[in-house]
């Protein structure tokens, strides 16, 4: 039982047209009397899931602090299950803070982040799936990623996790009948082989869900992606080209990009935290070498890479070193400037021996030939060609895949130990820890800890 009430500012912080503080708990309606005057009707706080105009106003002086629509969700009808009340006022840092503060005064807490989403799961209206899927979906990118979250808070993830949870159980209750009563009548033997069949069953079952967690986990994540080259490839052109803006500062002058440029890019729906980086060379200039030291930590922490190289120039010892820092990295060998080279085709024999595994497209960034191919190659590279899946159910966090490896671990210790003619009390203790692998997906069987983890990686008002 929660017994105490929070409170938080629940829209960004800085200017808009409206801010929202929201209240959760057992008090919430009767602190928000305290403090808000309805304009004409005195009994709002009978009415449910209506807007009240009125004021908030500061009990101890009778100032009114803003001009706002209270609205009321009464228990269990409420995003957290509990009797939630939400002002609307206007959306400056001041009024906000002032509605908060006074709020706090009168008796609420500070809401710890993710309590509002935390509360809704503790009190049964989300299950852990559908919690974080809340955090995936204010964080989307690109619609296909909204799309994944949402269908995951809908629940298609959810439905398929207990489907393995219910059979898990069906067998655990089977072998441990078989444990406790083995004279008992009416009570089936255990069949070693059905019991091995229905296990296999169910690790190919959670193998078809972890084929979508790599991809999942991109559309999810986005992946983390630099541009590289030699100084004056045209990098920063390709950038903006990418973005469909000037967001780089292009010149024909070499070493002109000195620090990192990073936007967020949706390309063919998927997220790309795409790095412009300084072009590599030796150079005597402090804060050139800076950015070039800050590139080859790009490239080691980056999990795609562009190489850009120039159809004017060949390849030059400069481009050997890039090679040489990437050749174990996924990437895409980019061609530029082709509207300005008449006879590429040595440069292109050439780059097909460099790199072999990864695909070459010529482009002109200047002229904006060749990135729609590009733009279709990175995608296809990047999710190995495929898409979500039309209900939207695919497994793109890292937690559930970790937890759904553990269950298969369990699984095959299982097939191994029937194999083996081990005792059936050792094999029900790996039943059992392939239902709780699975349980911390959904938040059946989970510690408080691992919950608090994953609810601080909320923002404070959701």
């Amino acid at each position: 039982m929660i017994d105490d009430t929070i409170a938080a500012i629940a829209t960004p912080i800085g200017e808009g047209g409206i801010g929202i503080v929201r209240i959760s708990g057992p008090r919430a309606l009767e602190i928000t009397k305290k403090v808000f005057r309805a304009s004409k009707n005195k009994n709002w706080y009978r009415q449910n899931f209506k807007l009240v105009y009125g004021y908030i106003y500061d009990p101890g002086n009778s100032v009114i602090v803003d001009e706002v629509l209270v609205g009321l969700m009464r228990a269990p009808h409420s995003y957290t299950k509990e009797d939630v009340i939400e002002i609307n006022c206007h959306g400056g840092a001041l009024p906000l803070r002032n509605i908060l503060e006074l709020i706090l005064k009168m008796g609420s807490r500070l809401a710890e982040p993710g309590e509002f989403t935390k509360r809704a799961f503790l009190n049964g209206r989300l299950d852990l799936i559908q919690a974080e899927s809340i955090i995936d979906i204010i964080r989307a990118n690109t619609d296909d990623a909204m799309r994944l979250a949402v269908g995951q808070l809908s629940g298609g993830l959810s439905q398929k996790i207990n489907n393995i949870q219910q059979q898990l159980l069906e067998i655990t209750a089977l072998i441990e009948a078989n444990i406790d009563f083995p004279e008992e009548d009416g009570v089936d033997e255990y069949d070693l082989k059905n019991i091995k069949q229905r296990v296999e069953q169910i690790e190919n079952q959670i193998k078809k869900l972890l084929e979508s967690a790599e991809t999942g986990k991109v559309y999810r994540e986005g992946v983390r992606t630099v541009i590289i080259g030699k100084p004056n490839v045209g990098k920063s052109s390709l950038l903006n080209v990418l973005i469909k803006e000037n967001r780089a500062i292009v010149t024909d002058i070499p070493g002109t990009t000195r620090d990192l440029i990073e936007e967020i890019i949706n390309i063919g729906g998927v997220p790309l935290k795409v790095i412009d980086t300084a072009g590599i060379r030796e150079t005597e200039d402090v804060i050139e070498k800076i950015g070039v030291q800050k590139t080859v930590e790009s490239i080691n922490a980056a999990d795609f890479v562009i190489m850009v190289f120039d159809a004017q120039d060949g390849i030059s010892n400069t481009d050997n070193k890039i090679i040489e820092m990437i050749k174990n990295k996924r990437g895409i060998k980019v061609l530029n400037k082709i509207d300005i080279q008449d006879d590429n085709v040595a440069i292109n024999k050439h780059l097909n021996g460099i790199l072999p595994h990864w695909p070459l497209i010529e482009i002109s960034a200047l002229m904006k030939k060749g990135i729609e191919k590009l733009e279709k190659e990175i995608v296809l590279l990047i999710t190995d060609g495929k898409a979500i899946p039309r209900d939207g159910v695919m497994v793109s966090n890292v937690r559930h895949k970790n937890q759904l490896v553990k269950a298969i671990h369990h699984l095959q210790d299982i097939q191994k130990a029937i194999s083996r003619g081990v005792s059936i009390d050792l094999i029900a203790i790996d039943i059992r820890g392939a239902w709780e692998a699975v349980s911390e997906i959904t938040g059946t069987a989970i510690t408080e800890n691992i919950i608090d983890k994953i609810f601080a990686e909320f923002c404070i008002g959701k």
